[in-house]
């Protein structure tokens, strides 16, 4: 890469699951990456192979403290991102999403770089309207059980637009659907490392609700690669833009898809459904698409095998 070419880039939360996929993307194109993360739900395991590359740093700090550091770009990923583990600690996570995005900005604004936030879904709560386009407002219990995450989120979003109008600060906002792959937490709670832990112990699949409801799975590659068409993306498009696998599936349909995939003798077992859990979820991508040239590519059989090989070495 030419000297000019290449960039300092902080990655907060980059020992995640998300975090440390862009990060190996990163180093791979040949930046000088900065993993930032205060090791809650990130594990060295997931950046353990890179480590010893030269244009790689690792900073254990917890973003609800501020930092100050010469950086180009900043990907703000950190934040528990699973329903167990943001209901831990719910003042801790509103906390790392709001005071997170401050500091962020505040770095961003003193260094003049750009900054994307890593939002979510989860900022339309329950949707009224499907798919979900980026000009709903949502339908968000504030004081609900998922609120910590749900409304730190929707309050990242007012700070990163409110910095971008009153200071000038370069900003992206993207809206993560769910994605999964290799690296997931196996005890995170979502439903894709749910089923394939259960099935390869050959344990019951639970299920919640009847599973009619509905989700929409990105593979992990797909919106790393989403994530960084966007950061590089024209300067006057800040978003908010979704990023997510528009094809919808029921969870009953995942559940037996990954029966089929792993060849597990698992019975599938009901459950009530969780308080505020969204009954259905799906991204209109359409300004992703237009804006970015982005669409997913991996179709879910391929990226369940992908993250059941991952599982199957993980769990020996």
């Amino acid at each position: 890469m030419k000297y000019h070419a290449r960039k300092r880039i902080l990655v907060t939360g980059g020992a995640g699951f998300l975090g440390s996929h862009l990060c190996e993307r990163l180093v791979e194109e040949g930046h000088d990456v900065i993993c930032l993360d205060n090791f809650f739900t990130g594990t060295k395991q997931n950046i353990a192979h890179l480590l010893g590359r030269a244009n790689f740093e690792v900073i254990r700090h917890d973003l609800v403290q501020p930092i100050f550091l010469e950086v180009d770009e900043i990907y703000n990923l950190a934040c528990p991102a699973s329903p167990i583990h943001y209901q831990h600690n719910p003042v801790k996570t509103i906390k790392t999403s709001v005071m997170g995005a401050i500091h962020m900005l505040g770095l961003a604004k003193r260094v003049k770089a750009k900054v994307l936030q890593a939002s979510t879904s989860e900022v339309y709560g329950n949707p009224t309207v499907h798919p979900q386009k980026e000009d709903y407002w949502g339908n968000v219990n504030t004081i609900g059980p998922r609120s910590c995450y749900d409304e730190g989120k929707r309050c990242a979003e007012t700070l990163f637009f409110d910095y971008h109008r009153q200071n000038g600060v370069n900003i992206r906002v993207a809206r993560i659907f769910n994605t999964y792959g290799p690296r997931m937490h196996p005890n995170d709670g979502r439903v894709v490392s749910n089923f394939i832990v259960q099935a390869l112990k050959n344990d019951p699949i639970t299920v919640y609700g009847d599973g009619s409801q509905t989700r929409s799975f990105c593979f992990v590659d797909d919106m790393i690669e989403g994530l960084m068409r966007f950061m590089q993306g024209p300067d006057d498009f800040v978003g908010p833009v979704n990023l997510g696998n528009p094809a919808e599936f029921t969870i009953l349909e995942l559940a037996e898809e990954v029966l089929k995939i792993t060849g597990a003798s698992s019975e599938i077992v009901f459950k009530p459904l969780p308080q505020d859990d969204p009954v259905q979820r799906q991204p209109d991508i359409g300004l992703a698409e237009a804006k970015l040239g982005w669409e997913p590519k991996v179709p879910l059989r391929e990226g369940i095998e992908k993250t059941v090989q991952y599982f199957r070495e993980f769990l020996g």
